[in-house]
């Protein structure tokens, strides 16, 4: 991995892709938010807040490793989100 800064951009530029692409589908198919659709947003959200927290952990013993699993915890978050913004009906 080249460096924090780029982890940090990468999870804020990929759930932030996922969020807009939430309101992209209100817009298209409901023009306004669901139940459904605020709750995947709401689990984006979420994601984000504790993917930020680990990074920011202090006292981690083996650092490659500790962000390797960061990265690894991002896609399969951002597989599932996407997985549920394709099952919005």
């Amino acid at each position: 991995m080249a460096s924090v800064r780029n982890l940090k951009k990468d999870i804020n530029f990929v759930l932030g892709d996922i969020i807009e692409a939430v309101y992209l589908w209100e817009l298209a198919n409901t023009g306004k938010p669901t139940k459904e659709s605020e709750a995947v947003v709401d689990e984006a959200i979420v994601t984000f807040d504790n993917l930020m927290k680990k990074i920011n952990q202090k006292g981690v013993e083996d650092k490659k490793e500790h962000f390797r699993q960061i990265n690894k915890e991002l896609e399969e978050a951002a597989t599932q989100l996407v997985g549920k913004i394709n099952q919005l009906a």
